[in-house]
């Protein structure tokens, strides 16, 4: 089954300093039938202006991704962690039994694009921890480049769910499959660019959530991102 989720219609809300869309309920945005999918709680897509940002504030029991697509962006946390975030590069922070942390936007001038992800830990009460890494955007060209999993694999990021998340860069016409698993599901968001997917023509912003397919199969409209996640 497929289920396509179009950008325009997950919860908007613009602050001035900050305009976001949220895919689930976050928030002051709230949908019963829009709570998560799968391990997935949240995947916000964020442009955050010049010198604005999130004031020290805290988490608990979650793992946090990070993905800039335009800009930097500022972390701080009260692991002692300092670090400025930008394309090309994935942040997980594991909230465990808490952390404080900040997000800041440097630039006097540019403002920053960024998705920030959620999804529910394997067990709560997980030491909190903090890991960014860059990733050779090369290795996305007309592939899935796994970015963050369970087991850290191909050195991506560790995440403490039975989870995996890819990325991928296609050329217009090019075309990409990824199977899944029997018993899998999958989360396909359209980070830029216009792909189709069966019958649907997906452009940035929107996303297809899957159940009980083993097969995913993305056609670029023109050049295009993707990110995907795996889960169980």
């Amino acid at each position: 089954m497929k289920e396509v989720r179009r950008g325009q219609d997950r919860g908007h809300l613009n602050h001035g300093w900050l305009d976001t869309y949220h895919s689930f309920s976050f928030g002051d945005y709230y949908d019963p039938a829009r709570m998560g999918f799968r391990a997935l709680r949240v995947i916000n897509e964020d442009r955050v202006d010049p010198g604005q940002g999130f004031g020290m504030h805290g988490h608990r029991d979650m793992e946090i991704v990070t993905l800039v697509l335009e800009g930097a962006l500022e972390h701080r946390d009260s692991l002692g962690n300092g670090e400025i975030l930008k394309p090309g590069e994935l942040q997980r922070m594991t909230a465990g039994t808490g952390i404080r942390h900040s997000e800041f936007n440097p630039s006097a001038s540019e403002a920053v694009h960024l998705y920030q992800i959620w999804l529910q830990p394997e067990r709560p009460g997980l030491p909190p921890s903090y890991e960014q890494k860059q990733f050779d955007s090369a290795e996305q060209d007309g592939h899935w480049r796994v970015v963050a999993s369970h087991d850290g694999r191909e050195g991506s990021l560790v995440i403490h769910q039975d989870a995996a998340l890819y990325l991928a860069r296609l050329k217009a016409g090019e075309t990409l499959t990824r199977q899944f698993a029997s018993g899998r599901h999958g989360w396909l968001q359209v980070l830029r660019g216009t792909v189709v997917v069966g019958e649907s023509k997906l452009a940035a912003g929107d996303a297809v959530a899957l159940s009980n397919e083993t097969e995913l199969t993305v056609a670029a409209d023109d050049a295009a991102e993707l990110l995907l996640f795996d889960l169980a």
